[in-house]
């Protein structure tokens, strides 16, 4: 990855970006590097040096370079977090950013997955022998079956879950806390797990009890908390088709609205701020009546 000089503090930028996810950060930090090797390139040294026809100039690189407009929007919501960061910490005295015009990112219906797709993805609901495999079933049935966010059931700790409980506690974006509600498979193949299988997963499969990681829920082979790139890895050995994490929390969504779900409900269950965000499915649940119009009525 291209790394920029210091001179613009892209690294105390990120640290700034407490509410933030990992991936966000991420994300900020390679776009605002990447613009820091262009204006540097150009012969702009520190961040100062940077006017809004600048900016404009990027901008259009990045659309002559062919990114997407998805990437290009990215790109310049990073530029003025970055720049709004600087104004506020007294590093430049005027934001180049505003006003700037970037293109919308692209309307992308998410992708959702179909009942059978599910069902064959997540098995018949029984409690497997093996501790791997009820790790792996239990992380997908609660992406799908609870709509979490990939790094909020990453983040769970072990006490976020007590026998006998039908919901459980996560955080989410901007570490806010709710409380979200766990399907039955769910329930058993987590009692199962807190009840003891946890612990054998332990002993079989870490080289040292004493490498886990204490607090979390899941951890992976090397006893660290489980993250993103596990959980992927779990969905690709048990999914039919390419499928990326997020696709359950969407079909979570659709299917809860598909079944009547209350839109300002689903809002809630998602942690989702603005009701703008969670209107996105009802344009899928559309779509997806739609297909089964055309594909089922004889006069369609």
């Amino acid at each position: 990855m291209v790394l920029a000089p210091p001179e613009w503090r892209v690294g105390e930028f990120v640290l700034s970006l407490t509410a933030a996810s990992e991936s966000t950060k991420r994300a900020y930090r390679t776009d605002l590097c990447q613009f820091a090797d262009w204006a540097s390139r150009a012969g702009h040294g520190n961040p100062g040096d940077i006017n809004r026809r600048w900016l404009r100039r990027y901008i259009a690189f990045l659309t002559v370079r062919g990114l997407s407009r998805r990437s290009v929007a990215r790109k310049a919501s990073a530029l003025r977090r970055y720049y709004g960061w600087l104004v506020r910490d007294g590093a430049i005295n005027l934001d180049p950013t505003l006003g700037l015009a970037a293109p919308a990112g692209a309307g992308r219906l998410p992708r959702v997955l179909g009942a059978a797709e599910v069902s064959e993805m997540l098995g018949d609901g029984t409690v497997p022998a093996d501790p791997t495999e009820l790790r792996d079933r239990l992380v997908l049935e609660m992406l799908y079956g609870s709509g979490l966010r990939v790094g909020e059931l990453c983040q769970l700790d072990r006490g976020a879950f007590r026998p006998g409980d039908s919901h459980i506690k996560v955080i989410g974006k901007g570490a806010k806390h709710r409380r979200v509600p766990l399907s039955e498979p769910s329930v058993s193949l987590l009692t199962a797990w807190r009840d003891g299988r946890s612990d054998e997963f332990d002993v079989q499969r870490l080289r040292n009890r004493a490498d886990r990681d204490p607090a979390a829920l899941f951890v992976n082979l090397r006893g660290n908390r489980l993250g993103t790139r596990d959980v992927q890895r779990i969905l690709d050995r048990r999914s039919v088709v390419p499928t990326h994490p997020h696709a359950l929390r969407h079909t979570y969504a659709t299917h809860l609205l598909d079944g009547g779900a209350d839109l300002r409900v689903v809002q809630e269950l998602l942690g989702h701020q603005r009701l703008a965000t969670t209107q996105i499915y009802t344009r899928v649940s559309r779509e997806r009546l739609r297909e089964v119009y055309e594909s089922a009525h004889p006069r369609a």
